[in-house]
């Protein structure tokens, strides 16, 4: 299990810098790029909208119970933003992008590899990686950090109305812990990681579909094992960048 996991990320690996070659070659069409920009982006917004508003109001919720045991539940707002930016809205939206754009790239590709449409385009001499791949790879590495960015401000808006008027935490307190705490490099952070995530449910999703075997079975099985891997390395990926970005840019 572990082996075949470790040989899909290396198969994984090669894709990506096959679309990497095919990027800086200037291959890829514009038209379907900015049309794979809006199928990852504006569509994503309503399920981003509501999967990092109620995680920031939860999360103000459980920091101000905690911090108020101790006395502290005014500096609700500092740790509240740093989380956001830095770790959760990066990871939560890339894992639901992940399930709803992971997904959709991977059933598309499979159904056409399937239906031998793949191999059509080998006979026509068209590169499927520059024709199916590099749109959908540069249109999730750039929307994912804006998702990610209108996330933050969802998140905070969440959190500040959880905080202030469900907890009655003074507003202009709050505001203070939440600006003082809260660096631009904790925001960068978390669009660096979002760039990451971006590339690993593009390469992921493509490459479940292109080696998608066995009719609409294997289409959906491919589905399935695309979210599960995204996901997965999606937290590795997270975990890694936590130990290589540094706390701050500060001193």
């Amino acid at each position: 299990m572990i082996s075949e996991f470790i040989e899909e990320l290396g198969a994984i690996f090669i894709l990506t810098w096959k679309t990497i070659v095919a990027v800086f070659n200037g291959e890829g069409e514009w038209r379907e790029i900015l049309r794979q920009m809006v199928r990852v982006g504006v569509e994503s917004v309503p399920v981003v909208t509501l999967t990092t508003a109620f995680a920031g109001m939860v999360l103000a919720l459980n920091s101000y119970i905690g911090f108020s045991r101790m006395g502290a539940g005014d500096y609700t707002g500092s740790v509240v933003g740093v989380a956001l930016a830095k770790e959760l809205i990066p990871v939560l939206t890339g894992i639901v992008i992940a399930g709803r754009v992971g997904a959709a790239i991977t059933a598309e590709i499979g159904t056409m590899k399937v239906s031998e449409q793949i191999d059509a385009l080998y006979t026509l001499n068209t590169d499927p990686v520059s024709y199916l791949v590099l749109p959908r790879f540069i249109a999730s590495i750039f929307m994912l950090p804006v998702l990610t960015l209108y996330g933050d401000g969802i998140g905070n808006l969440g959190a500040y109305f959880v905080a202030v008027y469900v907890m009655k935490v003074n507003p202009i307190i709050y505001n203070q812990y939440l600006y003082m705490y809260l660096e631009p490099w904790d925001i960068f952070t978390g669009l660096i990681k979002a760039f990451s995530f971006g590339a690993i449910i593009a390469a992921v999703g493509c490459y479940k579909g292109l080696s998608t075997e066995g009719g609409a079975e294997g289409v959906g099985k491919a589905t399935t094992s695309s979210v599960v891997i995204s996901s997965i390395t999606i937290l590795i990926a997270d975990f890694i960048w936590g130990k290589i970005l540094p706390w701050t840019l500060r001193g």
